[in-house]
């Protein structure tokens, strides 16, 4: 059976009310974006399908018209269930109308869900999630008042052997979206050329079991049996459609770099791809948060700050020592930030995102590098919703509460700080007018309490102090050369910190 099927013809068989799997993330990767398009084109020329439920786990999009920007119409899309939305500002703004009913949950959680869809088991069960926006005693996934007004359930509260559990419930998929590299007539997928896997494989399964049907873009097809068994990702009868694209970009930078795939090796003297930050508080948080790294370790870095660092650790000679992973899937390598954010060039593995959550969840990071929007007295920290806009923490809560150790690199304030730096130490000359350190977070995207539960070792470092979480609340442990404690740090938070005795200078070397 040849299943190759043009992608405005599968567009005209997804139905109204459907619910739709997306497979893909950031910066292009394994996005299917001609059927994304096609299935759009066929809404704004007729007016279907309508009232679509999308569900995706990592972002996507390219903050214009690709990725779910494709489903951002008003009457398209009735439901998204998201783990990541800053990729796409036209869904940002659906929800922000309350327009759709929008919910949040950890990236990890829905590929892992999918999966246990996929294996037809009662949901995920699994400790992620307890105390932040994804428990129902808090938010329970539902980011606006269009979505709390649904009533529609996505996580319950459960106990096992004397513990809280969260329930990620099960529902029906219709459709599932995925991309690879190479297809046969027959459906078999494989991904060799492609910057990630993600999390194809779960959403195929999942589709397939519930008796929906599974798209498949591909750049090309050969005849069946022309490439060999294990680089097939995708075996054919978990496909449906297969929609080929010869356009087809590996990422939004567009082309194909063996490099990114991992299908070549690094030529012996080539220079590490690492970000070169200007002078400033970004450098000297990566700078500061770099000392936390110890030879050996697992480590994660997230988005933004946190990509400054492998630069710096790789200046000190100790970057190799390291296994660095991210939630797409890689395995060490040169990697990526910003709008390329989970690829990497010259990965030494590459495997599902799902396989990765599963890593993680297991508690395989020693130390994790994350990012922060605001955090509170309680310790908790807010990155999944900034202001009024719905962002999603993407893989974020899957890390931060499995990590031994977390270490959460941000600013100390937003909107017009000013310093003026001097040989070894800064001076505050203007504080911010949006203060970041807050007596309750907008949103908790990060439990204080539940970290203290498990014996983590959590480090909130800014350019202008450091604090650390202990059971007696935030604990101010380091200041800045040329910074006042009192009138530059707690002055400017919204709560009182304990102070550390002795109260320690951050190094120096961080203001160099």
């Amino acid at each position: 059976m040849d299943k190759r099927i043009d992608a405005d013809a599968v567009a005209a068989t997804i139905e109204d009310g459907a619910t739709l799997l997306l497979g893909g993330s950031g910066g292009g990767l394994v996005e299917p974006d001609l059927v994304h398009a096609a299935i759009e084109r066929r809404f704004l020329a007729t007016g279907h399908p309508r009232d679509l439920t999308i569900v995706h786990a990592l972002g996507m999009g390219d903050h214009k018209q690709a990725g779910t920007n494709r489903f951002a119409h008003e009457g398209m899309v009735r439901r998204v269930i998201g783990g990541h939305w800053s990729w796409s500002p036209r869904m940002q703004a659906l929800a922000e109308a309350d327009l759709i009913e929008a919910f949040v949950l950890p990236a990890g959680c829905i590929a892992l869900l999918n999966r246990e869809i996929g294996a037809g088991r009662p949901g995920l069960i699994t400790h992620v999630g307890l105390g932040t926006f994804a428990d129902p005693r808090e938010l329970g996934g539902a980011v606006n008042e269009r979505a709390r007004r649904s009533g529609h359930k996505l996580v319950e509260l459960i106990e096992i052997g004397g513990e809280e559990k969260l329930r990620y419930l099960p529902f029906k998929a219709d459709i599932g979206i995925v991309r690879g590299s190479i297809a046969d007539p027959a459906g078999n997928v494989s991904f060799v050329h492609e910057a990630a896997d993600i999390d194809a494989v779960s959403v195929a399964t999942a589709a397939h079991a519930c008796g929906g049907r599974v798209i498949a873009q591909v750049r090309e097809t050969v005849p069946r049996h022309q490439f060999p068994a294990r680089q097939v990702t995708l075996p054919g009868i978990l496909v449906d459609h297969v929609v080929v694209h010869p356009e087809q970009r590996q990422t939004y930078l567009g082309g194909y770099d063996p490099a990114i795939s991992g299908e070549i090796l690094r030529p012996p003297g080539e220079a590490h791809l690492d970000e070169k930050p200007v002078p400033g508080p970004r450098l000297i948080i990566a700078k500061r948060a770099a000392l936390e790294a110890r030879a050996g370790a697992s480590v994660n870095f997230g988005y933004g700050i946190p990509g400054t660092i492998p630069g710096v650790l790789r200046e000190r000679g100790l970057m190799h020592t390291l296994w660095v992973t991210v939630e797409q899937g890689i395995h060490n390598g040169d990697l990526y930030d910003d709008i390329l954010f989970g690829a990497a060039r010259y990965p030494e593995a590459i495997v599902s995102s799902t396989r990765q959550f599963d890593f993680y969840s297991g508690g395989g990071i020693d130390v994790a590098f994350l990012g922060m929007g605001e955090f509170d007295q309680a310790g908790n920290v807010n990155v999944s919703r900034l202001g009024t806009k719905v962002v999603g923490p993407g893989g974020f809560v899957d890390i931060s509460q499995n990590a031994k150790e977390v270490v959460f690199c941000g600013t100390f304030d937003a909107k017009g700080t000013r310093y003026r730096y001097e040989p070894g130490r800064i001076v505050l000359e203007a504080p911010g007018q949006v203060r970041k350190l807050v007596e309750h977070v907008r949103e908790v995207s990060f439990s204080g309490r539940y970290a203290l539960q498990r014996g983590q070792t959590i480090l909130y470092v800014t350019e202008r102090a450091v604090f650390r979480l202990t059971p007696e609340g935030i604990e101010l442990v380091e200041v800045a050369p040329g910074i006042d404690a009192r009138r530059d740090v707690i002055d400017q938070m919204d709560f009182v910190p304990t102070v550390a005795e002795p109260l320690k200078t951050m190094p120096e070397s961080a203001f160099l």
